[in-house]
């Protein structure tokens, strides 16, 4: 038995005919014809010994041989796929892809992002919002800012702040309530995606630590954060609003954090890309945007008295 490997024009047309199990559409995907097709799989079943697929008028389906050869060859291509991209990205000067929550895209990175591209306009910015875990040799992505306890194992992981909650709302409701415990009257607004949180960050959390009697929010919930803080920003209640996705509207007025008292909440964004690519200029270059505008802030985040948490029995 041939233990060397065919020629990989070969594996390939056999992979896309196993794909589509369709020579006509195999050649079409690989810009060939269907003769030249065929007989690159010709050679292949030469080069084993023994058929890889029935041949069956207008069809064809994969033999024993076949079918034991397609899912490692279906693997193969697209690891070397994956790969090719890898080293692409590596030569790439001028592009960066970045994903991110909803929540952090819409209320951080978006209202920002004029900023970055007039600071840097030989960068192609291009965004993913999302949550999904990000496998960095599979996915066409630089950078992701992921919010979590972490560890990163195997990346470059730069945390950029200190996470915590406050109770925000708009000016008119501050005025109505300007004691925490007047809150109990309050239309208190729930995100539910910081539910995952150990020790939680919630209404029960935040009173607890503050020392006023327990609050118990009856009011909408929310499963993504931004749409809990546009709630807020609409009048429709008071939200306990995460530091990175409310301080742009504290900075500017819209929301105002009364009682000045944050709860931590043992979680933070991070800055993550593979392990050695954080000196990619455009990735850099990024990363150094981000901390020049969280330090826009600090002082909103530094006025803050952070609260401690009472011990769990």
């Amino acid at each position: 038995m041939v233990s060397r490997l065919p020629p990989l024009t070969a594996l390939r047309a056999f992979d896309a005919a196993a794909r589509h199990m369709s020579f006509a559409r195999a050649a079409a995907e690989l810009n060939v014809t269907p003769a030249a097709l065929s007989f690159q799989i010709k050679s292949l079943e030469e080069h084993l010994g023994t058929a890889l697929f029935r041949r069956m008028n207008r069809m064809v389906e994969l033999t024993d041989a076949g079918r034991a050869l397609a899912p490692d060859a279906r693997t193969g291509f697209e690891i070397l796929t994956r790969g090719w991209r890898a080293a692409q990205r590596t030569q790439d000067r001028q592009s960066l892809t970045v994903t991110a929550g909803p929540a952090f895209t819409a209320k951080w990175l978006a209202p920002r992002l004029f900023d970055f591209a007039q600071e840097h306009p030989e960068i192609e910015l291009r965004f993913s919002a999302s949550l999904h875990l990000v496998d960095f040799a599979r996915d066409d992505v630089d950078v992701a800012v992921r919010f979590g306890h972490g560890p990163y194992p195997d990346l470059y992981a730069l945390p950029l702040a200190d996470e915590w909650v406050t109770p925000v709302m708009v000016p008119e409701l501050a005025a109505r309530y300007p004691d925490p415990v007047d809150l109990r009257n309050a239309v208190l607004i729930t995100d539910e995606s910081m539910d995952f949180l150990d020790p939680p960050a919630d209404w029960a959390a935040w009173s607890v630590a503050m020392g006023v009697p327990p609050l118990k929010p009856a009011g909408p919930r929310f499963s993504q954060a931004d749409h809990a803080v546009d709630a807020a920003l609409a009048g429709m209640g008071v939200v306990l609003g995460r530091r990175a996705l409310v301080i742009k509207d504290l900075a500017e007025g819209r929301l105002i954090a009364p009682y000045q008292t944050a709860l931590p909440t043992g979680a933070g964004f991070s800055f993550i890309c593979p392990m050695g690519a954080e000196d990619r200029p455009q990735i850099a270059a990024f990363r150094d945007w981000m901390l020049r505008e969280i330090d826009k802030t600090a002082h909103i985040a530094d006025a803050m008295t952070i609260l401690k948490r009472a011990s769990r029995t």
